[in-house]
């Protein structure tokens, strides 16, 4: 406990920290406060009590891309915010512009022109963004009219509230975006996943109020034992997520040594660190679209006349769900690895710098040794990540709340571990860069980079 107190006063004693923590606080109290603004001509009584009663957008999302939608957005889609977007558009476009910079000559020569580059790929994703919020903002408001279109306030058309709407919705999705960049050049971590994972951890409070009544309520709760064995249970796997992250390969790289006049350069050994959770959380995100997909076909069917194959893709905990939402990771797993990582790209900077890995040739040899180790890391991590998204499912076979068993797994745990180990990593740096004790007392934290701060 002293240790925790003398570091939490050491963070305090760094100006540069201090203003960093205090902007990053001021910037996510501004996104919190406005998630709770709802939309001009939204009656937000009638669409609370709409929710509180199962139907219209709460109701909505508890199923599917709904919910991860909703997520992402700490409640704010649920609502009608004017938030209500969120950073998805943002993430999709990004998603986009990597596939792009993989199959496309123009976008790869871009991607390869250093800072200039970067900086033009971010302002496309940008325009691609906007692209993006102009289709998925009059989507939404389409199916808010259909969900909730009683919670319109009387004596405003359709057409007078679709046009601000959706400029509002799309304007408040580029103000987070701005919030993020803030975030990420003035405080502290990454801005953009800072967002997501407030809006995760908002969920979080209500979620374990919600699940302590319910395991003290009755005799079927299993009070105290079980409450205590599902924090457990959800201790180990945040553990087991922690390991997972943090997950590194190192290949060794020797340098060679360069003569200039009478001096020898180089010669020093340096690693690779090809990470096991090198996909991140986007396989998950892609496998969970798909699986969005039967819920979209029964909504414009008759829903008693769905197949057995059909009904059993609706329940998030059937058997049938959980094996092809595991299947369909493992694949993305492989895939968003293989469009991410270029071994033949990392064999030609080696080479260009007189490295090479001890026993295996430089250029091509060397392109297939990094690629059959990536392969060789994939498979188990791609297990990992497969078993970890369905652990909700395994949750409520304890009698877990739907809202309180998404932190036994998927994406809220991965990314909440993710970014509370790369804002402490960053945290850690600071206070090394000052010759104050880092966080731990042995060891560095490792961020999902793999690498550890320094």
């Amino acid at each position: 406990m002293k240790k925790f107190i003398d570091t939490l006063k050491n963070i305090w004693k760094i100006e540069d920290l201090r203003q960093r923590l205090l902007i990053t606080v001021l910037f996510v109290a501004i996104y919190r406060f406005g998630s709770k603004i709802v939309l001009p001509g939204i009656n937000y009584g009638i669409l609370k009590s709409m929710n509180e009663a199962g139907g219209g957008l709460g109701g909505q999302t508890k199923e599917g891309l709904m919910s991860l939608l909703d997520m992402f957005s700490g409640g704010a889609f649920s609502q009608a915010s004017i938030f209500a977007l969120g950073i998805m558009p943002y993430i999709s476009a990004s998603i986009v512009m990597q596939l792009l910079a993989v199959a496309v000559p123009y976008f790869q020569k871009m991607q390869r022109e250093g800072e200039s580059g970067r900086k033009k790929i971010s302002m496309y994703t940008r325009y691609l963004t906007v692209a993006i919020l102009l289709f998925q903002a009059p989507s939404y408001l389409i199916n808010l009219r259909m969900q909730v279109g009683s919670a319109l306030t009387d004596g405003i058309s359709w057409t007078a509230f679709m046009l601000p709407a959706t400029i509002i919705l799309a304007a408040g999705s580029m103000f987070i975006l701005w919030l993020g960049e803030r975030i990420t050049d003035k405080g502290i971590g990454n801005g953009v996943s800072m967002i997501i994972m407030i809006g995760i951890i908002a969920r979080l409070p209500g979620a374990f109020a919600q699940e302590v009544g319910s395991r003290f309520a009755s005799v079927t709760g299993g009070g105290l034992v079980m409450f205590l064995i599902e924090m457990l249970i959800l201790l180990a796997v945040v553990c087991f997520s922690i390991l997972l992250v943090q997950g590194v390969r190192k290949v060794p790289v020797q340098y060679a040594k360069r003569v200039v006049g009478n001096k020898q350069y180089g010669g020093a050994r340096q690693y690779i660190p090809l990470k096991l959770f090198a996909a991140n959380v986007m396989p998950i995100i892609f496998a969970q679209a798909l699986m969005f997909i039967p819920l979209a076909v029964v909504q414009y069917s008759n829903p008693d006349n769905a197949s057995w194959f059909m009904r059993n893709m609706l329940d998030h905990h059937s058997w049938l769900y959980n094996t092809v939402f595991a299947v369909l990771i493992i694949a993305f797993t492989y895939f968003y690895t293989a469009i991410t990582l270029n071994p033949t790209q990392m064999a030609e900077d080696m080479k260009r710098n007189n490295g090479f890995i001890p026993g295996v040739k430089p250029g091509k040899d060397t392109a297939e040794y990094i690629d059959t180790v990536m392969s060789r890391i994939t498979l188990p991590g791609s297990l990992f990540i497969a078993f970890i998204a369905i652990m909700p499912a395994f949750a409520s076979l304890l009698d877990v709340k739907d809202e309180f068993s998404q932190f036994f797994g998927g994406t809220s745990l991965l990314i909440l571990v993710g970014v509370v180990l790369d804002t402490l990593q960053q945290i850690e740096s600071h206070l090394l860069m000052r010759h104050y004790d880092g966080l731990l007392n042995s060891g560095r934290i490792h961020g999902r980079g793999g690498v550890a701060a320094y």
